[in-house]
């Protein structure tokens, strides 16, 4: 009778672990919507540096596009002003998100789609991001785009 119990135990405790870390997935992959959301906003009104506050604003952050490699929050955010110094430049921004993943600890990789909707022609293309949680908040780490 003791190994019932036991058993019963055993899988009222993998039960609760498989829910509870449904339950932080969950919340992780809706507090990470929500800073995509913000940028698409900041994007839409062309306010780049409120784009970037969905960066780690650290000179290890790394954004990976059509031009290389490029290293630091501050060098990203000239590069965003250099690529789109004003509204017609920027467009309106959408994103598509197609997977999120946790990668492990506090970490999660976004797929996705970007469209810019554009006077000087629309942009599309894809996006694979890295989210880390750095002192409470999610913030992107690392961004490949084309």
């Amino acid at each position: 009778m003791k190994h019932i119990y036991f058993v019963f135990a055993l899988l009222l405790f993998n039960c609760k672990n498989n829910t509870e870390q449904k339950d932080t997935f969950e919340s992780d992959k809706a507090e990470i919507l929500k800073v995509l959301n913000l940028q698409e906003d900041a994007w839409n009104n062309h306010d780049l540096e409120g784009f970037m506050q969905g960066y780690w604003k650290s000179d290890s952050l790394k954004f990976y596009g059509s031009s290389g490699l490029t290293k630091g929050w501050e060098n990203t955010l000239n590069n965003y002003k250099k690529g789109y110094p004003t509204k017609t430049e920027s467009g309106i921004l959408n994103f598509v998100i197609n997977d999120i993943s946790k990668i492990e600890n506090d970490n999660y990789w976004v797929m996705g789609e970007y469209h810019l909707k554009r006077e000087v022609g629309n942009a599309d293309g894809v996006f694979i991001i890295i989210f880390k949680k750095i002192n409470g908040e999610w913030k992107i780490i690392a961004d490949m785009s084309c």
